[in-house]
């Protein structure tokens, strides 16, 4: 090509190389062994320019290029550049990259659990240390001139996303961001909110996916795709032939038997031809055949997700028992190699506990599972050797697809149904987008393979539809916390405060919602007049009418609420009274029948009588005749309850047995079956006497009105119009309740901290400086036992079960009993803090803060407080994780999450006060063993 240039062409092409190469563009590219897609080469132009960018491109596409470029150009320039994710081992991971590049002397890493070199020119970290910094007014921020925020999507996340918000407001002018997002369909929105806070913002949005995906449907041994085209977008028409026969089919007698355990098909029949008809027999591939389909079509390695840590091990083991094996003896030796060096630091005895020989077994064979419930160096080792190829077989939760990068040639989902937390729903395209974009590895594979498995009731079409959709929407759940408002006011004053966070992207948000709601009420305005002019009547005023009925209606509502309220409020002073071993009549419910009471279920909060100020009532334990153990709610109980009889429960009685639980139920049909429930009798209404009521119905009857023929047909023109005018009130309040929406609940959150003594005015107190120091979903019930000296006699362990509170959430329901607490001083401790939660929520309630917002402190969970008092007292892992019933990975999560807490109150505590030493001495006793594991340095 250069030979068929003219010299002047030659000259020209010259000359744009060596300018290019003078750029800092041109020497990053020289890093590399690969050219830059365009996307890419674009968003670092930017950067060069001196704009800050958005970049927001599938999974696996080369995000992670453009904030390696933010690395580079601030080393060029001699600044600094923090490149932030959102876990931990995200962090561990990229630190391990640029220390390759750059050596440890220009590389840091700040996280919870490590410290590395926190003053080096470049330090990754996760998002929340770097917020923290911002707040403490860190001097290591001084000559900072890049910020990378990988993963900024996670500013949708519930829990955790107002961090990746607060730090975008409150990092220098000075700083340039580099915002690295996953593929989401309001990127533009996002971009201008960006422009909006932090200046000159360029978006980058690529939907082209390096290396192709290729979508298909496993059923029973054949490997459907399940589009016919290249582009994707026409659905195989086997696929659909093939589900509707096979739907078709379901429930019918003669196919009942080929039901097997799990719901997956019993039957092997192949396809075969019958009078030129297909008599398709399908099934849902097992695990084993999955994988070794996979293995055949040389589409290994894989992830399997399945949404389930049970699931997931499970998975492993029947592998094992089918005595697959991926690695020859060659990769056995080097994994073993690998496993062993990675370990070497864990005890013997530590060893047994956790399983590693069952594991070790599993990943000489190249099978593993990944999920939040292994122990995080397994979990590293899961990773490592995956990437290295020598696992093959990977079966996950999604919470991989989520994190490190560890891409594979295939994933496969087993169920497009996943648990949410409150009920098992369908997942939506941005999880699947999300989850197949782990397949195929860029510069390894041609193409990548995403594989769903056959399932009654397959419809694919809708798997179409999300497979098509690869774009989700990206939404704010910014809120301000009471540690966020005391470092604001601290900073920058009141009101300069409620600016600053109206410039949220919450706020952004909400403000351009506005705009429809608004047309919506404009349409609403001309209904009205249309439907006013459709209700007038010649006899007389109709509105007048219609006011009257509606009154009447309102009238009876409300009385037989009155009488529904009373009735609930009876229902819980019975309640209130029950002791274990009372034998009652449910009488409503799923439940009803005779029951046991195992516990009362009384609230932990309550303070003011018989009022229930921070539950919905009592909610009793109770064993049924049928051996069911069941928390029980005030809606199974429309009508008070009594004893019917009295038993005494066995102290050794286990409600985790099922024969304990089946000689109870028998005592319990024995002891009371006889007694046979009252039968309820029909109140009369108290409409029937209520003068009100006889008042409207004369006064309607008297209208001029009440004698129109068309009546009615009025009457439902009016009915309409008070509903569209309700409606259109309703759209207004909406209009006024996301008006500076953010502004007003930090004014709620301050009038709290004023309340209190952490503000007064413009200045912030000196236990509002405690709180400052105090980060999480419980800073200000933490910041009170601090002021109280709730903790001031604890031991260090005892200090580390109370601390446990703040940081533990069950991932159970509460169909269990009461959990383990220690005894003594720590145990009054616990309880002084449910005292002042309770306390704290009923001033929050005054303040309209509402946790259903996401504002405000949820109660305590005590369920960690015994594994936690054990372990800093020097207890074994095996007695600690048996007794807490615990995967491993938990426990260590939790504690070094408490250890996190912990040092926070060490750094909170008032001068002089125990609480301070005892805190550090608590840190040291939980970091020992499996916790002291260090994945990094």
């Amino acid at each position: 090509m250069t030979d068929q240039m003219s010299p002047s062409e030659r000259y020209a092409a010259a000359r744009r190389r060596a300018a290019d190469q003078a750029t800092a563009l041109g020497s990053f590219r020289e890093m590399y062994d690969f050219d830059l897609d365009p996307f890419q080469i674009e968003a670092c132009q930017s950067l060069e320019a001196g704009k800050g960018v958005l970049v927001a491109a599938p999974t696996g596409s080369g995000k992670t290029i453009v904030g390696e470029f933010a690395v580079h150009l601030a080393l060029r320039e001699g600044r600094k550049c923090f490149y932030t994710t959102p876990i931990k081992a995200l962090s561990n991971q990229k630190y391990s990259d640029l220390l390759k590049r750059y050596g440890p002397g220009k590389v840091g890493l700040l996280t919870g659990d490590n410290s590395i070199n926190p003053e080096a020119p470049v330090v990754v970290m996760t998002t929340e240390v770097l917020r923290n910094m911002l707040y403490a007014g860190s001097s290591t921020l001084g000559g900072l001139g890049y910020v990378v925020m990988d993963e900024v999507h996670y500013l949708s996340d519930r829990f955790r996303g107002a961090v990746w918000e607060e730090v975008i407001i409150h990092l220098p002018e000075s700083v340039t961001l580099v915002s690295l997002s996953a593929t989401v369909s309001n990127a533009e929105e996002f971009g201008d909110w960006l422009d909006t806070v932090r200046g000159d913002t360029e978006v980058i949005v690529s939907e082209h996916r390096p290396v192709p995906l290729w979508q298909h449907v496993l059923a029973g041994r054949r490997m459907y795709d399940l589009f016919a085209d290249e582009q994707q977008r026409e659905v195989n028409p086997d696929l659909t032939r093939l589900a509707r026969m096979e739907n078709s089919r379901v429930g019918r007698p003669q196919d009942r038997y080929r039901r097997g355990r799990n719901g997956r098909d019993g039957g092997r029949d192949r396809d075969r031809e019958d009078g030129g008809r297909t008599r398709s027999r399908v099934w849902t591939p097992s695990r084993v055949e999955v994988i070794e389909r996979l293995d055949a079509e040389g589409l290994l390695p894989a992830i399997t997700f399945i949404f389930s840590r049970a699931g997931c091990e499970g998975a492993v083991q029947q592998c094992l028992y089918a005595g697959l094996r991926l690695n020859d003896d060659d990769e056995r030796a080097l994994v073993r190699q690998i496993v062993e060096e990675r370990t070497a630091s864990i005890p013997d005895e530590d060893l047994h506990v956790l399983g590693y020989f069952e594991w070790l077994d599993a990943l000489e064979r190249g099978i593993a599972a990944h999920h939040a419930g292994m122990l995080p160096t397994f979990k590293e080792v899961v990773e490592e050797l995956f990437v290295r190829g020598l696992v093959k077989a990977v079966f996950a939760t999604e919470t991989l697809a989520l994190g490190i990068n560890m891409p594979a040639r295939s994933v496969v989902l087993e169920k497009l149904v996943k648990w949410n937390g409150e009920t098992h729903a369908d997942i939506t395209p941005g999880e699947y987008t999300q989850l197949t974009g782990r397949a195929g590895r860029r510069g390894i594979d041609v193409e990548g393979h995403a594989v769903v498995l056959w399932q009654r009731q397959l419809d694919p079409g809708q798997l179409a539809g999300l497979a098509g959709t690869r774009t989700y929407p990206l939404r704010s759940s910014f809120k301000p916390s009471y540690n966020m408002a005391v470092n604001l006011v601290s900073q920058f004053g009141r009101h300069r405060s409620r600016e600053l966070l109206e410039t949220s992207f919450a706020q952004f948000q909400a403000d351009k919602s506005v705009v429809g709601i608004s047309r919506q009420v404009q349409r609403n305005e001309e209904g009205l007049t249309g439907y006013r002019k459709s209700m007038t009547c010649h006899l007389g005023d109709f509105d007048e009418y219609a006011l009257l009925r509606r009154q009447l209606k309102d009238r009876e509502t409300e009385l037989a609420r009155q009488g529904s309220s009373q009735r609930r409020a009876a229902s819980a002073a019975a309640l209130e009274k029950l002791k274990p071993g009372d034998v009652i009549h449910v009488p409503s419910g799923k439940f009803a029948g005779l029951a046991l009471v195992l516990d009362p279920g009384l609230p932990a909060g309550r303070s003011n009588g018989n009022r229930y100020d921070h539950h919905d009532g009592p909610r009793p334990l109770v064993l049924t005749a049928e051996r069911q153990v069941k928390r029980l709610a005030q809606i199974d109980f429309p009508v008070p309850v009594e004893p019917v009889e009295r038993m005494r429960i066995p102290r050794s009685f286990n409600p985790r047995s099922p024969q304990s639980r089946r000689d109870l139920a028998s005592a319990l049909r024995t002891k009371a079956g006889h007694h046979v429930p009252e039968r309820r009798r029909k109140q009369r209404s108290d409409a029937a006497d209520d003068g009100e009521i006889l008042r409207l119905r004369a006064a309607i009857r008297a209208h001029p009105c009440h004698g129109c023929d068309e009546r009615e047909d009025h009457a439902r023109w009016a009915e309409r119009y008070y509903r569209l005018r309700r409606d259109t009130k309703q759209l207004e309040r909406r209009i006024e309740g996301r008006t500076n929406t953010i502004a007003r609940t930090f004014d709620r959150v301050t009038a709290v901290l004023t309340e209190l003594g952490y503000l007064k005015g413009d200045q912030v107190t000196e236990d509002g400086r405690r709180l400052a120091r105090l980060y999480g979903e419980l800073d200000l019930l933490a910041s009170e036992c601090l002021r109280e000296g709730v903790w001031e006699e604890l031991k260090p362990a005892e200090l580390a079960a109370c601390a446990s509170a703040l940081v533990f959430e069950a991932r159970a329901g509460d169909d269990a009993l009461p959990p383990r607490l220690p005894t003594g001083e720590a145990k009054h401790a616990l309880g002084e803090m449910i005292r002042i939660w309770g306390r704290l929520d009923a001033l929050e309630e005054a303040h309209r803060i509402h946790q259903t917002e996401g504002v405000g402190q949820r109660e305590p969970d005590l369920g960690f407080a015994w594994p936690a008092y054990r372990w800093a007292s020097g207890h074994g892992l095996d007695a600690v994780l048996r007794e807490a019933e615990m995967p491993a990975g938990d426990f260590v999560r939790w504690t070094k999450q408490l250890i996190d807490v912990l040092g926070q109150i060490a750094e909170a505590a008032p001068d002089g006060s125990r609480v301070r030493g005892n805190a550090r001495k608590a840190v040291d006793t939980l970091r020992r063993g499996v916790i002291a594991y260090s994945s990094v340095g």
